[in-house]
Protein backbone atom coordinates (compact mmCIF):
# COMPACT_ATOMS: atom_id res chain seq x y z
CA UNK A 1 0.00 0.00 0.00
CA UNK A 2 1.35 3.83 -0.98
CA UNK A 3 1.15 5.98 1.73
CA UNK A 4 -1.06 8.81 1.32
CA UNK A 5 1.90 11.55 0.75
CA UNK A 6 2.74 9.70 -2.82
CA UNK A 7 -0.80 11.49 -3.95
CA UNK A 8 1.24 14.89 -3.06
CA UNK A 9 -0.78 15.27 -0.14
CA UNK A 10 1.50 16.82 2.58
CA UNK A 11 1.95 15.32 6.39
CA UNK A 12 -0.54 17.15 8.18
CA UNK A 13 -3.23 15.80 6.02
CA UNK A 14 -1.93 12.21 6.10
CA UNK A 15 -1.82 12.62 10.00
CA UNK A 16 -5.54 13.73 9.79
CA UNK A 17 -6.46 11.16 7.10
CA UNK A 18 -5.26 8.58 9.69
CA UNK A 19 -6.98 9.63 12.22
CA UNK A 20 -10.23 9.26 10.38
CA UNK A 21 -8.95 5.71 9.31
CA UNK A 22 -7.71 6.71 6.11
CA UNK A 23 -4.19 5.10 6.05
CA UNK A 24 -3.03 4.78 2.50
CA UNK A 25 -3.42 5.86 -1.20
CA UNK A 26 -5.63 3.33 -2.49
CA UNK A 27 -8.07 3.67 0.45
CA UNK A 28 -8.23 7.14 -0.50
CA UNK A 29 -9.12 6.46 -3.80
CA UNK A 30 -11.43 4.09 -2.98
CA UNK A 31 -13.61 6.38 -0.47
CA UNK A 32 -13.41 8.95 -2.67
CA UNK A 33 -12.69 12.55 -2.12
CA UNK A 34 -16.46 13.19 -0.93
CA UNK A 35 -16.75 10.72 1.78
CA UNK A 36 -13.03 11.28 2.85
CA UNK A 37 -13.77 15.05 3.74
CA UNK A 38 -17.16 14.25 5.55
CA UNK A 39 -15.55 12.07 7.72
CA UNK A 40 -12.14 15.06 8.54
CA UNK A 41 -14.85 17.36 8.69
CA UNK A 42 -15.90 15.93 11.63
CA UNK A 43 -13.30 15.00 13.20
CA UNK A 44 -11.94 19.05 12.28
CA UNK A 45 -14.89 20.83 11.83
CA UNK A 46 -12.51 23.65 11.07
CA UNK A 47 -12.06 21.98 7.87
CA UNK A 48 -12.43 24.30 4.41
CA UNK A 49 -13.82 22.97 0.90
CA UNK A 50 -10.07 23.76 0.05
CA UNK A 51 -9.16 20.60 1.40
CA UNK A 52 -11.86 18.81 -0.76
CA UNK A 53 -10.15 20.57 -3.68
CA UNK A 54 -6.71 18.94 -2.60
CA UNK A 55 -8.46 15.69 -2.09
CA UNK A 56 -9.88 15.64 -5.61
CA UNK A 57 -7.08 16.85 -7.09
CA UNK A 58 -4.76 14.13 -5.56
CA UNK A 59 -7.24 11.15 -6.41
CA UNK A 60 -6.71 12.31 -9.89
CA UNK A 61 -3.39 12.70 -10.11
CA UNK A 62 -3.94 16.52 -11.21
CA UNK A 63 -2.69 19.71 -9.35
CA UNK A 64 -5.39 21.50 -7.58
CA UNK A 65 -5.12 24.72 -10.30
CA UNK A 66 -5.41 21.73 -13.07
CA UNK A 67 -9.21 20.85 -11.52
CA UNK A 68 -11.55 22.80 -13.86
CA UNK A 69 -14.16 25.07 -12.92
CA UNK A 70 -17.10 23.29 -13.08
CA UNK A 71 -15.81 20.25 -10.84
CA UNK A 72 -14.97 23.02 -8.42
CA UNK A 73 -18.29 24.35 -8.68
CA UNK A 74 -19.69 20.39 -7.66
CA UNK A 75 -17.60 20.37 -5.25
CA UNK A 76 -18.50 23.30 -3.05
CA UNK A 77 -22.02 22.52 -3.92
CA UNK A 78 -21.49 19.39 -1.93
CA UNK A 79 -19.22 20.69 0.90
CA UNK A 80 -21.53 23.35 1.39
CA UNK A 81 -24.71 20.95 2.33
CA UNK A 82 -21.98 19.20 4.93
Amino acid sequence: MAAVTSLGLGKTMERKLHSVGIHSAEELVEIGSKQAVFQVKEQYPNTCVVILYHLEAAICGVEIKQLDNIRKSELKTYFKQL
